[in-house]
């Protein structure tokens, strides 16, 4: 079975693919029961259905192609329930060879676009030879059958980008917080870079801007006579209501996609009406670096995005909005803050964390977690741009920026291309001038009754609603059936937990379902709801069909996000302990061997790389974090949590291409022995691209070989992997590191760190080939101990 194949079907990546019956063998299969769910994933076919979707009176599961339909009575039965529903009049004309395109058994998903009024113009109805497009005509349904496979709702290519018509309906809301402790020079760039964000944003959004320092000013936007701020205290914590008072808006009522006249005080205003002012704000800013020696620029950026949040909750823009913060440095003063302003005083690291002397770090990250709450609460995003050569504070800050699906970038300078790079991806746009974003966004899961929710982990936030799907034993966001996401892209994927029922009265052989309801908002305020139905089987007490449908990739990326999680309450070597136990329970498990003899122990090719996996998460930068800052950690556990199964695999254990003479590239172990004098290795950890040549290569290009035209096949043994590196550069956002590096050369180490050490110092024959110095055991010793552990018993 291709589970990527699958996958590319249904966006999704079941660790699991047949689920035992009962609760003590679930139990036994140590991997849990899981579901990687990709809600956005592009299809390369994908109705649009132009209404809204027809729900289940009693579980609001929605019409699937599992549903079974009664042509004659017009009832459709719900595979979750079994409830039997009716179809409503616009269903009249249903039959067998005229069905909608919800029902058609080869689309598992749907999308529905529909305005925020109530129901769209028609119904997708499919024929024998595929689904059409039906009209209304004088109130009624008009239904057509042919042959074409597509009329007015064709197949549907990408993720999810439509045309829908609002009229005046204001768009999304941006509120730019910007650093003015930056140096002039690093100022300069971001300026140039948000003054051509400006110009391409579509005239529907709506802007703000937000400047701190010691202090934050809010800038009106509206008053044309010169620039006008509102002045906060960058000492004190600002409650919300205290913001929505000092500007002016405690007495403005809700709206729904519309500005209200209060708003034209003009904190935050379409960009038509306000770009020359927002421009002539932009490049008026200048830096305000003065600072005593020996002392940090005094920063109150807890304070500035306390108030910016504040701002949009005044003006209850509940239709999806975003606080982008740009920062060159920590906080240091006011909530939030992140060390103290004297040099004297180092930024926290790990140690300082382990230790409890990290002074500020519990107060900091409480302080962030309330305003997590307040963004779920307001569909409110909160991105930052960190452009540092030292840490700004992005440990404390991940859980607001996670839980809202904002975007986090760390780099060195604003000048770079990677931050440009990543800021203008956000700001892409569609065939119809929209921009390419999604806010306000929902999961909901349905389940078969014998299926239980344990929670959810990735970019979203538990909304607390309960039915009896959900279960008592809660995992990272659980005790819900509906989650809540500020964003999400085609890429975002969301990791599901499920346990079984404890009384049991399915049999084996039969089959479950689950439902996944995707409901979002596009950047042009239109209503979009993703629906994804799947089924699979209950199997028996040692069924073979558990073993092969095994999903190796995906098991070792959930159990990756599981292990991440720990970390938040465990300190890395308690979690290296439960992944080696949860291991060797597993070999033990679904090994072949004779007890108590290691020399017979086997893994079938369905489990064979799972433990390999396991030792390279053992290695990664997610649980070894001793060369990494608290920054850098937050933001690779952030990326890995709300990345797919290849990417994340990636993060894990990375790949390595060798280039040669001998023929096309090839992919090779991730070995100190695949170093050689005369190759060049390509290395893609996510993170970082390093092209590593080998010292004979290196010496040729230095002697400039590649320059003479008898040599033309060395001139393109160089070019190969640098066109192979510039493609997963382009390709990838957040933009990775690119790395070139000679053999022995110091950054060499980028490679190094991530090879097995399978030749080290204490290795007896070394044949001439690279060591590496480490005292960590290599894939083979691991391997040796897993199976002298497993076959104990």
């Amino acid at each position: 079975m291709d589970f990527s194949e699958l996958e590319a079907i249904e966006g999704l990546r079941w660790s699991w693919h047949s689920w035992p019956v009962s609760k003590s063998e679930v139990a036994s299969l140590v991997v849990p029961l899981s579901v990687m769910c990709t809600p956005l994933m592009p299809f390369s076919e994908l109705p649009i259905l132009p209404y809204e979707p027809l729900n289940c009176s009693q579980c609001a599961a929605v019409l699937n192609p599992y549903s079974r339909v009664d042509y004659v009575s017009r009832i459709w039965t719900c595979a979750f329930c079994y409830r039997k529903n009716p179809f409503p009049k616009s269903y009249a004309h249903i039959h067998e060879n005229n069905i909608p395109a919800e029902l058609f058994p080869t689309y598992s998903t749907v999308e529905y676009h529909f305005s925020k009024g109530g129901s769209g113009p028609g119904l997708g109805l499919c024929s024998s030879s595929g689904p059409v497009l039906g009209r209304r005509e004088n109130g009624q349904l008009g239904l057509r059958s042919n042959s074409s496979s597509f009329s007015s709702a064709a197949p549907y290519s990408g993720s999810g980008l439509g045309s829908e018509r609002v009229g005046s309906v204001v768009g999304p809301a941006f509120v730019f917080v910007v650093d003015a402790c930056t140096s002039d020079e690093e100022l300069g760039a971001l300026k140039r870079e948000l003054l051509h964000v400006i110009s391409l944003l579509p005239e529907n959004v709506s802007v703000g801007l937000v400047v701190f320092d010691s202090m934050v000013r809010v800038y009106d936007l509206g008053f044309a006579d010169c620039l006008k701020v509102v002045v906060f205290h960058g000492e004190r914590e600002v409650s919300s209501e205290k913001v929505k008072l000092f500007l002016g808006l405690h007495h403005m009522t809700r709206t729904l996609g519309k500005l209200s006249a209060a708003q034209s005080r003009g904190f935050l205003l379409p960009i038509s009406e306000c770009e020359f002012n927002f421009t002539t704000a932009i490049e008026d800013l200048h830096s305000s670096t003065e600072v005593r020696p020996g002392h940090r620029p005094v920063r109150s950026m807890g304070v500035a995005i306390s108030v910016a949040v504040g701002l949009l909750e005044g003006l209850l823009i509940n239709t999806g909005s975003r606080v982008m913060v740009f920062t060159s440095g920590p906080a240091t003063v006011g909530p939030g803050i992140i060390v103290n302003s004297d040099f004297c005083d180092a930024i926290r690291t790990h140690r300082d964390l382990n230790n409890g002397y990290a002074s500020y770090y519990r107060k900091s990250t409480k302080f962030y977690k309330k305003m997590s709450q307040r963004l779920s609460d307001s569909s409110i995003i909160l991105d930052l741009f960190a452009c540092s050569l030292d840490q700004v504070g992005a440990a404390e800050l991940k859980i607001p920026v996670e839980s809202s699906g904002g975007f986090m970038m760390l780099g060195e300078s604003f000048d770079s291309e990677q931050f440009r790079k990543c800021l203008r991806h956000l700001f892409t746009h569609d065939d119809d001038g929209n921009l390419k974003m999604f806010f306000d966004a929902t999961i909901e899961l349905v389940t078969t009754n014998d299926v239980k929710i344990c929670g959810a982990l990735g970019p979203c936030v538990s909304m607390r609603r309960k039915n009896n799907s959900v279960n008592d034993k809660e995992i990272g966001e659980g005790g819900t059936y509906i989650w809540k996401l500020g964003t999400l892209t085609s890429k975002t994927c969301i990791v599901f937990l499920f346990e079984v029922a404890n009384e049991q009265n399915v049999q084996p052989s039969s089959a479950f379902f689950l439902q996944f309801i995707t409901r979002y908002r596009y950047s042009n305020m239109g209503l979009r709801k993703r629906v994804t139905t799947a089924a699979r089987r209950w199997v028996g007490k040692n069924s073979p069909e558990i073993a092969s449908g095994f999903d190796q990739e995906a098991a070792a990326s959930v159990m990756a996000k599981l292990a991440i999680h720990r970390t938040e309450n465990s300190f890395a070597e308690d979690v290296i302990r439960w992944l080696d136990k949860m291991l060797i329970r597993f070999s033990a498990k679904f090994g072949d061997y004779v007890p108590e003899d290691p020399s017979t122990f086997r893994l079938s090719t369905n489990f064979s790389l799972y433990p390999q996996f396991m030792y390279y998460l053992r290695r990664s930068q997610f649980i070894d974090v001793f060369n990494s800052t608290p920054d850098e950690t937050a933001y690779f556990r952030l990326m890995l949590n709300r990345e797919g199964v290849v990417n994340s695999l990636i993060m894990v254990q990375p790949t390595l291409f060798q280039y040669s003479f001998d023929g096309p590239p090839i992919p090779v172990i991730l070995d100190i022995c695949s170093i050689s004098p005369d190759v060049i290795l390509l290395f893609d950890s996510f993170f970082y691209v390093v092209i590593h040549y080998g010292s004979k290569i290196a010496q040729w290009r230095k002697l400039r070989y590649d320059r003479d035209p008898s040599h033309e096949s060395f001139k393109k043994l160089l070019e190969a992997p640098e066109l192979d590196a510039e493609q997963l550069v382009t390709e990838r956002i957040p933009v990775p590191k690119l790395v070139k590096c000679d053999q022995h050369s110091s950054q060499a180490r980028f490679l190094l760190a991530k090879l097995n050490p399978s030749v080290t110092q204490k290795s007896e024959y070394t044949d001439g080939t690279d060591i590496i110095f480490t005292d960590d055991v290599s894939l083979q010793v691991f391997i040796e101990h897993l199976q002298a552990l497993a076959v104990q018993g």
